[in-house]
């Protein structure tokens, strides 16, 4: 080696900062790495061999046939597991208050979330990232204004419809329901009843507040929606929200004057090609069900005691056959119907209710209709035999906070949860599941920024979300940075519609009405004695005192002839008081 060599020693961290290579460069995701972190502890199973110790894996060579046993009872075990998709999740933290309804389009790409927030939040699967899973958009269905005052009512309900995904029904806790775009646009609203008439069937609209409704599963064109009237509406959604049919669930409970309140529905198809079901529920534990293409004057059946009475029976679904009807009670029951013996339960279970407190918690058939999900109090998922309705898999998802929505998509086949700590879960299985929250673990997580903060950033809806972004800690407007205060803006105007340039003139505002009206100059300049009308008329008459003594236009005939008035200092009618005497002695 030459003494004018220069010897350069290698350097691992030198050589990670400097940069490889220029342009562009593609992340490449650790997506095993991710797949691990998104397992449910729940489900984590036991460490693999290699990762013991060579004491533990001799002490494991010399284990009897009965541990061999053991370990193949765990490996059934956790085939089971695969059988249900609950071995990983993905936890989007989207709402501020209990969540009560979701729902997926058909294909899986777009998740609608509804809270008592009085919002709708959109998702896009396709959008979303492991570090940046938040909606997109926000809206209010019920806001009339763009401001803090405005009135917003909670969010009962959302369900997409099956035939059409373009449009989405939204039961909102006023008497109107709605039908909004896949991006969350208004596209129709239904009509609001007049409370004064007695009659339902003569009414055009609820009355009274919506609870809940649901499409039909093969008609693009109709919905139906539960009210506290005691009705059940039927709309056609092709003509602006017109009312069809008027369904008047009449009470048979003493002392209830004939109306109820309808507390849940479901419109079920059959795949043999019959006609399908309109199942409803209601707050007098009665369980009815009509034809569902009509005709709706009286019920095809009827279980008056299906429920405890005043008992919230939010939990409602029927079978993809169409054969059973599953329903949870606010009695802390679960029971099972079958359609063609529509008297008494076929299965029932005691199972604790949260209806008391959250009115739409649900409970529903898988796709297939092999098992049943629902919710607890305690935040766990139970997935129910549909036959006997024992639990077959229960895994914990939100401790101590209920379960009050689920969903399992069909395509992704992927459970989705609701919780009331307004959390949304979303289980699936790698090796069973698709798309969805798979595409998201999939994709590389994109470098956290300013932006993925949602409270934050700006939502074009509803503008400012989140707290003020002050550039410098500057949190006075009316000073600068270095503590001087600000001039006074000349431009733009005040809240009360001014100019803030003191140089220019300040515009009335011109509105229709003074549109045709004349001002006042026009008035003052073409109408006699028009300014009269703001003077004082004592002031008025006492101005021309002194010219009628001088010269009378009236009394001149007898000027010399009339009497001169003499005034007293005192009225008759008054006395002057008596001065009061000082007593002496």
């Amino acid at each position: 080696m030459e003494e004018d060599d220069v010897v350069v020693e290698e350097n691992e961290a030198l050589k990670n900062f400097l940069p490889r290579g220029f342009g562009k460069q593609e992340k490449e995701a650790n997506i095993a790495l991710q797949f691990e972190r998104s397992k449910r502890q729940s489900q984590v199973k036991p460490a693999l061999e290699e990762s013991r110790n060579p004491e533990d894996l001799n002490e494991a060579s010399d284990q009897d046939d009965d541990d061999n046993d053991d370990e193949e009872d765990e490996e059934d075990d956790y085939d089971e597991e695969d059988e249900y998709p609950v071995s990983h999740e993905l936890v989007l933290k989207t709402h501020e208050r209990p969540i009560t309804s979701m729902t997926l389009d058909p294909s899986g790409s777009r998740l609608i979330t509804s809270s008592t927030d009085c919002t709708v939040k959109f998702h896009d699967f396709a959008s979303m990232t492991p570090t940046t899973l938040r909606a997109f958009k926000s809206v209010d269905p019920t806001a009339t204004k763009t401001s803090a005052s405005s009135e917003t009512h909670p969010i009962h309900h959302v369900e997409f419809n099956p035939v059409s995904p373009s449009s989405i029904l939204v039961i909102s806790a006023i008497p109107q329901a709605k039908i909004l775009s896949r991006d969350g646009e208004p596209l129709a609203e239904s009509v609001k009843g007049d409370m004064y008439l007695r009659d339902m069937h003569n009414t055009k609209g609820h009355i009274s507040e919506i609870t809940t409704g649901t499409w039909h599963p093969t008609n693009r064109d109709l919905c139906v929606t539960a009210g506290t009237d005691s009705t059940l509406r039927i709309w056609d959604c092709s003509i602006r929200m017109r009312q069809k049919d008027v369904i008047v669930h009449k009470s048979r409970a003493a002392g209830s004057a004939g109306r109820t309140r309808m507390t849940a529905v479901c419109w079920g198809s059959s795949p043999q090609g019959n006609s399908s079901s309109l199942v409803a529920a209601a707050l007098d534990g009665s369980l009815v069900m009509w034809n569902g293409e009509g005709p709706y004057s009286r019920p095809t059946a009827e279980i008056r005691d299906a429920h405890q009475r005043d008992t919230w029976t939010g939990g409602l679904d029927i079978s993809s056959d169409g054969r059973t009807v599953v329903t949870r009670g606010g009695d802390d029951t679960i029971k099972l119907w079958d359609t063609r013996k529509f008297k008494s339960p076929i299965s029932s279970v005691t199972h604790p209710s949260t209806n008391s407190q959250y009115p739409t918690t649900g409970i529903k058939f898988s796709p297939t209709s092999t098992s049943v999900i629902t919710g607890s109090p305690d935040g766990s998922l139970y997935i129910l035999n549909p036959a006997t309705l024992k639990p077959e898999h229960t895994t914990p998802i939100t401790p101590s906070s209920p379960l009050i929505s689920l969903l399992w998509h069909p395509k992704l086949n992927q459970i989705l949860t609701g919780s009331a700590n307004a959390e949304t879960h979303v289980l699936y299985n790698p090796s069973i599941s698709s798309r969805g929250a798979l595409d998201i673990i999939s994709r590389a997580p994109k470098r956290r920024h300013i932006d993925d903060d949602p409270s934050l950033t700006t939502d074009t809806s509803i503008a400012l979300t989140g707290d003020i972004i002050a550039p410098n800690g500057n949190l006075n407007p009316n000073r600068n940075n270095n503590g001087e205060r600000r001039a006074a803006p000349v431009t733009g105007l005040t809240a009360s519609g001014r100019s803030r340039d003191p140089r220019r003139p300040h515009i009335p505002m011109t509105t229709p009405f003074a549109k045709t009206n004349p001002d006042e100059r026009h008035v003052r300049d073409n109408i006699p004695l028009s300014s009269m009308r703001d003077e004082d008329p004592r002031e008025a008459l006492l101005k021309y005192a002194e010219k009628a003594e001088k010269d009378p236009m009236f009394t001149n005939a007898w000027r010399k002839t009339q009497p001169k008035t003499i005034y007293a200092d005192i009225s008759d009618g008054e006395e002057e008081p008596d001065k009061k005497k000082v007593r002496t002695g």
